[in-house]
């Protein structure tokens, strides 16, 4: 899945596409892990760059091939855990 750069998201669009919940996006958000720009004052509202989506695909498949390789865990949990998402927690 590639998005496009210039592209804006908004939170509840992206979670439709990962099919997780907007909980998920706005910890990775919170975390640091997805860069995403807030446009107003006060509550504003939350854009997420097509860029900034493309580098945290990039860096969930990293994490989950170097813990499959090492045998560390399942690729399956590797991705959720990549993604914020506990094995077995339904997002």
């Amino acid at each position: 899945m590639q998005f496009e750069d210039s592209g804006m998201y908004r939170v509840k669009a992206v979670a439709e596409m990962f099919d997780v919940s907007v909980n998920t996006i706005y910890r990775a958000i919170e975390s640091g892990d997805l860069d995403a720009l807030k446009l107003g004052t006060g509550k504003g509202t939350i854009r997420i760059p097509g860029e900034a989506l493309n580098i945290y695909l990039e860096k969930c498949a990293q994490a989950a091939y170097e813990a499959f390789v090492t045998g560390d865990e399942s690729a399956a949990e590797a991705a959720d855990d990549a993604q914020g998402v506990q094995v077995g927690e339904v997002a």
